[in-house]
């Protein structure tokens, strides 16, 4: 039983279908084809405002031409300590930017925190040229807690970046599941909450690969995302592939049916870990990661029954669980019922 990561789980049948479809004869190459000409549409009409919208087969991609774009090599991304543009990208961020640097930051629950990034703005460029000067606030959502920020905290982030002349980018890896599990519009937790840039995730969530990047209301950064993009090898040539399962993606909310689905899973685990009297929630559980402490033993014995996870990096007593969308009740309640007969 496989809890190990929403990128192991298989792509949707639509997300099948949508390729099948799309394989039919010829298309213009290069981000040309008709599915590609199609998002900018599909994505303003679900954000409710005018969307640029730039397909990219990866997370990393999605993050690291944002990134490059918004800030200059001798400038600075401010985002948590446990982002993974800081951890989990290789050192792409610093790659794709010539030398932008990452200034991390703490925050409860893997959030920032407004007071605090403004006051690293604020004490940045105390010895003029000799500092980085940030250029950009990327927060991740959900984050890599499996929490999820509010607008109103989204909000008072943009505020400390805007009034320093700061963007503001999400790294939307599972942006679907931080929005099915606040029920809102995607336009509140977004751009109408002060986000520029947003890196969307679909291959977590149910696509085979496909991320978008979203820009709201400066077109004059397309240009040089789209040469960034060339130039860092994402300019797929068959981008119809891409382009198509983003499309299946927001059709009939497919992106908000699957992630919902998998954060009620998740949403079951942990109620069940709660009531287990040798185990305990790290985190509160908001999206589809679940954070589980246990003893050593015990996690060794649930992996020796079978069941896949990832002890979190640094830790020993630590594990991570991730609901996708085809985690089925069943795997929950057998993952739940092998907890309860284990001992500390």
């Amino acid at each position: 039983m496989n809890f190990k990561s929403d990128n192991e789980a298989p792509a949707h049948p639509l997300i099948m279908q949508a390729l099948v479809e799309a394989n039919q004869g010829f298309a213009t190459a290069y981000s040309s084809d008709r599915w590609s000409l199609r998002l900018n549409e599909a994505f303003s009409r679900v954000f409710e405002t005018e969307c640029h919208v730039l397909p990219v087969a990866t997370g990393t991609a999605a993050n690291c031409v944002s990134l490059a774009e918004l800030s200059p090599p001798w400038g600075a991304v401010i985002c948590h300590r446990v982002a993974h543009i800081h951890n989990d990208e290789g050192g792409a961020p610093e790659f794709y930017t010539h030398g932008g640097k990452i200034l991390p930051i703490d925050g409860a629950h893997a959030r920032l925190e407004p007071d605090a990034v403004a006051a690293l703005i604020d004490a940045s460029g105390v010895h003029g040229v000799h500092n980085v000067k940030p250029a950009v606030v990327s927060l991740t959502q959900a984050t890599e807690c499996g929490t999820v920020y509010r607008p109103d905290e989204i909000a008072g982030l943009a505020e400390a970046a805007h009034q320093r002349g700061l963007a503001l980018h999400m790294d939307g890896a599972r942006f679907a599941n931080a929005v099915a599990w606040l029920g809102c519009r995607p336009a509140e937790v977004t751009w109408q909450a002060g986000v520029d840039v947003l890196s969307f995730g679909a291959t977590k969530n149910g696509a085979m690969t496909a991320e978008a990047i979203v820009v709201f209301g400066r077109p004059e950064w397309l240009q040089g995302m789209e040469r960034r993009r060339k130039r860092g090898g994402h300019l797929l040539s068959k981008m119809r592939y891409v382009s198509a399962q983003l499309l299946a993606m927001l059709d009939d909310d497919l992106w908000l049916i699957l992630a919902a689905q998998a954060n009620r899973r998740a949403a079951e685990l942990a109620r069940g870990i709660e009531q287990c009297p040798h185990a305990a929630l790290e985190w509160p559980v908001e999206a589809n990661e679940v954070f589980m402490r246990a003893s050593p033993q015990v996690l060794a014995a649930l992996k020796a029954r079978g069941f896949e996870f990832h002890v979190w990096p640094g830790y020993d007593d630590l594990a991570r669980l991730v609901c996708s969308w085809n985690t089925e009740a069943e795997q929950v309640s057998g993952f739940l019922q092998a907890l309860n007969e284990l001992r500390a």
